[in-house]
């Protein structure tokens, strides 16, 4: 079955309109129901494009005879919601050809072919491999520049390696690729940065973006790893039994910056888990006979459609997109 048919649409469209009107899409990563009612509403209310990110762990997790019917009944709520909002379905770092294969097999609009662990030469042949696939169905496919550090999902780097600006010309030139993810900074998780309390967490690397902005002017910057981790809802979490210690993410004003620029896509997950777990955490240490997984799922999926409609209005710039 065709993306198309499960009434989806691939980037292409979508990031043309982000860089005209210099704001960013929203690409929220989701595993289950509730996550999925929750970017829907959140994008509906606010009147916002979305791109929903499959990791491959998610894949497994959900099963992707289920994920095609749940991408396409998303679409569905959205317009029973009362608006048609754009949805990609998208593949989060893609490790190798057969995924990216598979996954346009089952409905998949956009995938991430991620080789950025591999030697140039090695990444720039698996991307185009990719590409060259992919295309032929008329799915975008986003590559990728450098190493993001930290630890999501299956994807895991110790340290950052900065995408080297003198590479994007060639590789966008000889792979094809529709958008790429460049590293600047940002990390994966909710343990971005070692700060100390007070300490000041380091500023992304504008420099690198805005040289990658003149060597291939036009084209689609992803950011991945940008999650604020809001430090309220990590206090909410400590506060009912959790413990999580010396978090630290990518400010938001430095990501209301990148949005307005080339990055046209930008990629949260870590504050979306936080925001759930706090919630559900709440939930059970205030009624601890609680055992229907709505009366703590619900509240969950409340809290996290408010902080996507934030992130949606405050620091994307997605709002008010779709007439």
């Amino acid at each position: 079955m065709t993306y198309k048919e499960l009434g989806l649409v691939n980037t292409r469209e979508m990031f043309k309109k982000a860089m005209a009107g210099k704001y960013a899409i929203p690409a929220f990563n989701f595993n289950n129901l509730e996550q999925l009612q929750a970017i829907i509403m959140a994008c509906v209310e606010t009147k916002s494009p979305v791109i929903l990110q499959v990791s491959s762990g998610a894949r497994k997790y959900a099963n992707q005879n289920l994920l095609k019917n749940m991408a396409k009944g998303a679409t569905e709520y959205a317009h029973e919601l009362g608006c048609d909002i754009p949805i990609v379905l998208h593949l989060d770092h893609g490790d190798s050809f057969e995924l990216c294969k598979s996954c346009i097999e089952t409905g998949f609009s956009s995938v991430m072919i991620d080789g950025s662990h591999l030697s140039y030469e090695e990444n720039i042949a698996l991307t185009k491999k990719v590409v060259d696939y992919a295309h032929q169905f008329d799915v975008t496919v986003e590559g990728e520049l450098g190493v993001l550090a930290g630890i999501e999902d299956e994807v895991s780097a110790e340290k950052h390696t900065y995408t080297r600006p003198e590479e994007v010309e060639d590789f966008v030139k000889r792979t094809g690729v529709d958008s790429l993810a460049i590293s600047i900074g940002t990390s994966h998780g909710a343990f971005k940065f070692k700060v100390k309390p007070g300490e000041a967490i380091p500023p992304l690397r504008f420099d690198i973006l805005e040289e990658v902005e003149k060597r291939i002017p036009g084209f689609p910057i992803v950011l991945h790893g940008s999650s604020s981790v809001p430090q309220d809802i990590v206090a909410e979490i400590n506060q009912y039994g959790g413990k999580i210690e010396n978090s630290a993410g990518v400010p938001e004003d430095q990501l209301r910056r990148a949005a307005t620029s080339a990055v046209c896509k930008i990629n949260i997950d870590s504050d979306g888990r936080l925001a759930m777990t706090a919630a559900v955490r709440k939930v059970l240490a205030e009624n601890p006979g609680e055992f229907d997984p709505r009366k703590y799922l619900g509240p969950a999926r409340e809290k996290l459609k408010e902080l996507y409609k934030h992130k949606i209005i405050n620091v994307l710039g997605s709002a008010n997109r779709v007439e």
